[in-house]
């Protein structure tokens, strides 16, 4: 089943997917319904977020590279109802969002835009990563 992924740099060596910080954990919002994927990164843009690509990936392929990088992946359904204050932030971003200028630098905590690991990470994680991004790229 396809899904719909937010992803800032798509394509390039700095590709990073959006993630919220909820109860402390990492979240990678998968959209059912490409309309509400578009409409959350029309919300981010106008909080002066860098402006994320909304992707269509298999949902499995997120949700293996969620599992490894350590993130949880979050359906949001299509006709999705938040019934928690957590649960609102998948349909619209919260009003204050971390900064994001070095998002890519892999000691920085987990914040909105939190980027794939950077090259310059140990081997193992740097075959990991590259494993994961053949798998996305050849879903495009």
């Amino acid at each position: 089943m396809l899904v719909h992924v937010l992803l800032y740099d798509a394509g390039q060596d700095s590709e990073g997917i959006h993630s919220l910080e909820l109860s402390g954990q990492t979240v990678v919002l998968m959209f059912e319904n490409r309309d509400d994927a578009d409409r959350y990164a029309g919300l981010l843009e106008a909080q002066d977020f860098p402006t994320p690509t909304v992707e269509a990936l298999d949902r499995e392929e997120i949700e293996l590279f969620c599992r490894e990088a350590g993130y949880e992946a979050r359906f949001v359904s299509d006709g999705f109802v938040p019934k928690s204050d957590d649960e609102r932030l998948m349909l619209a971003p919260p009003s204050a969002n971390r900064d994001v200028a070095n998002w890519q630098e892999p000691d920085q905590e987990p914040t909105q835009g939190q980027g794939l690991p950077s090259k310059d990470d140990s081997d193992s994680s740097i075959q990991d990563l590259d494993d994961v991004r053949r798998r996305l790229e050849g879903l495009l």
